[in-house]
């Protein structure tokens, strides 16, 4: 509104510069590109990002196949959380040997981190295996994927605002400098006659 203000207030004012109409547009094109332009390239930034991790959600829950582990043996606590995208914190973690079936019908054993407080020999946990078997992290679900899309489209949005304010203050810094340097070539000029009587007439 200063923008469009500062244009109506400088539209037929003796006193105007040209880098005062200048600076009026700059601020007007600013706030346009910013309440406009951002949003939308934020909403579009986000709306690929939700397609490509959509997509990947998709192909992690294809590939990644859900089976019951056996606890054989307790090791020590795990008070890290491996994977803060894909697991809680807040749940406890513990090493221990396991047994477990892969997708294609092969036993194997190893050692795991199970989400198990105090796990016993003989107590059952979920884990995440490839195709042949081997452990893998818990597949991305739709509604993280979802978040991480609107985050991403809310970064771009604040990204682009702040370039184009960063670019208005530029072009702003260099009219007052021209600006500037325009008065300073004035009183040089007009100095050596300064004060004197009958100067200019």
């Amino acid at each position: 509104m200063r923008a469009i203000g500062g244009l109506w207030r400088w539209r037929h004012n003796p006193l105007r510069r040209t880098t005062d109409l200048v600076e009026a547009w700059v601020a007007l094109a600013a706030a346009v590109l910013i309440l406009v332009a951002a949003p939308l390239i934020g909403a579009l930034c986000g709306s690929l990002a939700q397609d490509a991790l959509q997509r990947s959600v998709r192909e992690q829950h294809r590939v990644r196949h859900e089976a019951t582990a056996t606890v054989v043996k307790q090791h020590t606590r795990v008070g890290l959380d491996p994977d803060p995208e894909s697991s809680s914190v807040r749940d406890a973690q513990s090493r221990v040997t396991a047994n477990w079936t892969g997708p294609d019908g092969i036993r194997r054993h190893g050692t795991v981190l199970a989400p198990l407080k105090d796990p016993r020999p003989g107590d059952r946990f979920t884990i995440w295996t490839d195709d042949q078997g081997g452990i893998v992290s818990r597949p991305l679900d739709s509604a993280t994927a979802t978040t991480h899309a609107v985050l991403a489209g809310f970064g771009v949005m604040l990204a682009s605002a702040g370039l184009v304010e960063a670019s208005r203050r530029l072009i702003v810094w260099r009219l007052i400098r021209r600006r500037y340097a325009r008065w300073d070539r004035a009183w040089e000029q007009a100095g050596p006659d300064w004060g004197r009587t009958g100067t200019g007439s």
